[in-house]
């Protein structure tokens, strides 16, 4: 073989190795987020025009939420907010409507404490999307239910069913906002 067949068989190789190690890297990273994302992935995939861009958002709501110094709860903050929802629970038998609107504000209120950022319907699903994937529809349908409402057009049951939607997310939050579960890690 010659000088010039070795050099382009050489080449050849090289392409095949890089393709193969790029394709590698992006099954890697499909993994990777498949898995910190959870079916908010495959909702993103969904709604994006194709999988490339869309895992470049999920990217990208990840190095958003690194900027945020999301801060642990301290336990007596934690018993504060279990309190409070105990509060709002017992509160939707005589007013469910209220009620909802302070869980809304609560959870709200719980992102502020923990450092995500709570301006914008939109940039909180975007952060919260990291950590909270999996609970990340419930605050969706709550939300949607809570706007429902304010035009008057949410049953009883729909503000008993943004209850338990707001309480998943509430839960979650709090639960990962704990200084025990930082330690234990």
């Amino acid at each position: 073989m010659s000088t010039g067949g070795v050099i382009v068989l050489v080449i050849a190789v090289l392409v095949v190795l890089a393709l193969a190690g790029f394709a590698a890297m992006k099954f890697a990273q499909r993994k990777r987020l498949r898995e910190r994302f959870g079916p908010e992935y495959d909702r993103t995939v969904a709604d994006s025009d194709n999988r490339f861009s869309a895992e470049k958002e999920l990217s990208e709501r990840e190095k958003k939420h690194s900027e945020f110094e999301l801060r642990p709860l301290s336990p007596s903050a934690q018993d504060s907010y279990s309190r409070h929802w105990a509060v709002l629970q017992e509160q939707f038998v005589n007013s469910p409507e209220k009620a909802v609107t302070d869980a809304d504000r609560l959870v709200t209120d719980l992102m502020a404490e923990r450092g995500y950022p709570t301006e914008g319907y939109e940039a909180q699903l975007s952060v919260l999307s990291v950590e909270h994937a999996k609970t990340l529809d419930h605050y969706r349908k709550a939300h949607d239910i809570s706007e429902r409402q304010e035009i008057g057009e949410a049953s009883t049951e729909d503000l008993r069913m943004a209850m338990v939607h707001y309480r998943s997310l509430f839960e979650d939050l709090l639960r990962t906002g704990s200084r025990k579960e930082k330690s234990d890690v």
